[in-house]
């Protein structure tokens, strides 16, 4: 039996995936890392952190693994995407990684907007201005600590840097360079214009290859830590929405996955380079080939109930947690929830909107706060689903990963909120997977992404909506989106107070 290894290096740690060559997990293994938010709005990490807990996994992995070493063929990456890592000419880490999350750069996407134009912007990338993405944090380096940036010689995304540092390789692959506010999503090349425009030397923009691509070997120093044979094939991978949505099988037209993992994504498959989405979602290069995805994002999906669980139910486990949400009546007995806790991305673009809690009186328990929790991040995921509807998209089936797939409530909520068939997994690995996935294409075990998909996944259950149900729900969702435009000032003037 041959094996590959799946590495997603996820916000709050790195997750690995041992599997055969039937697509079953033989071991996973979890390694922890420290989140660094020095004020409001901040959010940073040390890729030392990242690699050093990827090499022990790794070790753990290999030390627990009783066959022959020499039938590990592959190993591929998943990542947490836009993370900034800057390295100088001796290709050393300068300063700790800006993550996906930090939103300290507002005026750096104004800077962007102003300069570049917001039309010519979307044309190149696809994508407007965000704060999350990689550009504007590489000008907030070059404006805010510019003697940093005058040492860059390179720079890389995280699991890019932890790929270097197990090969000696440096590249970046398409679908996590998409994320970068710098590559020209239609010819796959980073732009020459905006570099200009932004006075950003080309140079320090990565080499680009294919995600299943083989970028190298395990180097002799992470061999002899890991215990990996020399000749285990390393491959690019991808995104980790990208790989998410491989590892749920999202691989051709109307394919729709909707995933709740510290962020929410609903990613749709695509096919053509030209969008019509206007910005209000995000559209980059897939890793599979020749494709892409839209894609909105909720910040605070699966951070809403862990934010939720460590404040208010600290010493519950979720299970524990959610086990009367089934008691509790659509709509929470009057109370709304939107997760904005640390801003919004779709369909709003606002780091400066915070969340709410609306209706709460004295007769509200946990357990209807706990229901509305579950309920303001589906109906945040819906605003996603409803952009791509109201774009001419048929969204009939969705695959459901991370935290919303594991409790059987929140499986039905989202077929009664999104009005879709809901699939869960029989083996929901998310982006590892789909980065075990890239490998076992790679070493050449299966012709294409889809019969790899064929053998590796397969449904456990299906949830339909509820007739009754999706007719609360949509009026339910009627008031949602009225908590938006009615909290908007009111969050921007609490400002001076965070």
């Amino acid at each position: 039996m041959k094996y590959v290894i799946g590495v997603d290096l996820g916000t709050s740690a790195v997750k690995l995936l041992f599997v055969n060559q039937d697509g079953e997990v033989v071991q996973e293994v979890s390694k922890p890392y420290q989140l660094y938010q020095e004020k409001a709005g901040y959010s940073e990490q040390d890729p030392e952190d990242w690699v050093k807990q990827t090499l022990a996994g790794l070790t753990e992995l290999l030390a627990a693994f009783k066959g022959d070493t020499q039938d590990i063929e592959g190993i591929s990456f998943s990542g947490q995407m836009h993370g900034l890592v800057l390295l100088d000419k001796e290709q050393y880490v300068l300063r700790k990684a800006i993550l996906w999350n930090d939103t300290r750069t507002t005026k750096e996407c104004e800077e962007i907007e102003s300069r570049v134009g917001r039309e010519r912007l979307l044309e190149i990338t696809k994508n407007p201005a965000l704060e999350g993405f990689t550009l504007p944090k590489m000008l907030w380096v070059k404006n805010h600590e510019p003697d940093i940036f005058q040492k860059t010689a390179s720079f890389l995304l995280p699991k890019d840097y932890v790929r270097y540092r197990l090969t000696g390789q440096l590249q970046m692959e398409y679908s996590d360079a998409a994320g970068t506010l710098l590559l020209d999503i239609t010819r796959k090349a980073w732009s020459n214009e905006i570099c200009d425009i932004l006075d950003i030397n080309l140079d320090i923009c990565p080499p680009l290859v294919d995600s299943h691509t083989k970028v190298g070997t395990i180097t002799d120093e992470a061999a002899q830590i890991t215990g990996l044979p020399l000749t285990t094939s390393v491959f690019a991978g991808g995104a980790d929405n990208a790989c998410g949505a491989i590892g749920a099988g999202v691989l051709t037209e109307g394919k729709t996955l909707a995933s709740t993992g510290t962020s929410g994504v609903v990613l749709s498959y695509e096919t053509s380079n030209e969008p019509n989405f206007d910005g209000k979602v995000h559209y980059f290069n897939h890793a599979a080939p020749n494709s892409f995805y839209a894609m909105g994002v909720t910040l605070a999906a699966g951070y809403s109930l862990s934010w939720f669980k460590d404040t208010f139910a600290e010493n519950l486990d979720y299970e524990t947690l959610l086990q009367d949400v089934g008691n509790v009546p659509i709509g929470a007995n009057g109370l709304l929830f939107t997760p904005y806790i640390v801003g919004e991305r779709s369909p709003h673009v606002d780091a400066t909107i915070r969340g709410s809690f609306i209706g709460m009186d004295a007769t509200h328990e946990r357990k209807h706060f706990t229901r509305a929790v579950l309920e303001g991040i589906t109906l945040s995921l819906n605003e996603s689903i409803e952009t791509f509807r109201s774009h001419g998209k048929t969204i009939e089936q969705i695959v459901s990963i991370g935290g919303g797939a594991k409790n059987e409530y929140w499986l039905q909520m989202q077929a009664d909120i999104f009005n879709a068939t809901i699939i869960k997994l029989q083996s929901e690995q998310g982006p590892g997977m789909g980065a075990a996935m890239l490998a076992a294409y790679g070493c050449g075990w299966f012709d294409s992404l889809q019969s790899c998909a064929d053998t590796f996944l397969k449904e456990d259950k299906v949830y339909q909506p509820i007739e009754a149900n999706v007719k609360k729900y949509s009026e339910l969702f009627t008031l949602y989106r009225e908590v938006y435009p009615n909290t908007k000032n009111l969050s921007k003037a609490l400002i001076k107070l965070r």
